[in-house]
């Protein structure tokens, strides 16, 4: 067989690689203030793009963040919210001056079609108004539901 490259054909990928991430403090403590939150997803926002990804919604509330992004197909996404949550932990800690700041050691990660954008990204945007009424367990719960992921209620805590 001829190599490709010689049939003038050039080998590609194509993706189109969506994820919505959850992850909260450690201990779901409410340590994300209204005064630097909007810095803290900023951040979360460039960490993105230096890693190679695209952030397309961060928002969240003062226990946990939601991102949705648009990963390369070389990304692993453990690996990417590893870098994430280190860079900001160390950016809390350095920058807002919150020495005892950390994330919860797990996270949740679901793809979004193409599709299910606009309603992902409007998900996200309402945090504040949705959890008037829904707690971060009641939210997650709900979550892994719909997307059939079997949990352990353990750990939601």
């Amino acid at each position: 067989m001829r190599d490709l490259p010689e049939l003038g054909i050039m080998p590609s990928t194509y993706t189109n690689l969506h994820y919505h991430i959850v992850f909260s403090t450690k201990h779901r403590r409410p340590l994300i203030m209204l005064q630097w939150r909007s810095r803290l997803h900023a951040y979360l926002g460039g960490i993105l793009r230096e890693i190679g990804g695209m952030p397309l919604e961060i928002n969240g509330v003062a226990d946990h963040v939601h991102i949705l992004a648009g990963l390369r197909s070389t990304h692993c996404l453990a690996d990417t919210v590893r870098e994430i949550k280190k860079a900001s932990s160390h950016w809390a800690k350095e920058d807002v001056g919150l020495s005892q700041f950390a994330w919860q050691s797990g996270y949740s990660g679901f793809t979004v079609s193409q599709g299910l954008l606009d309603t992902v990204r409007q998900y996200i945007r309402r945090q504040e108004e949705h959890h008037r009424v829904t707690t971060f367990r009641e939210e997650l719960i709900s979550l892994l539901q719909e997307e059939g992921i079997e949990y352990d209620p353990r750990y939601l805590d």
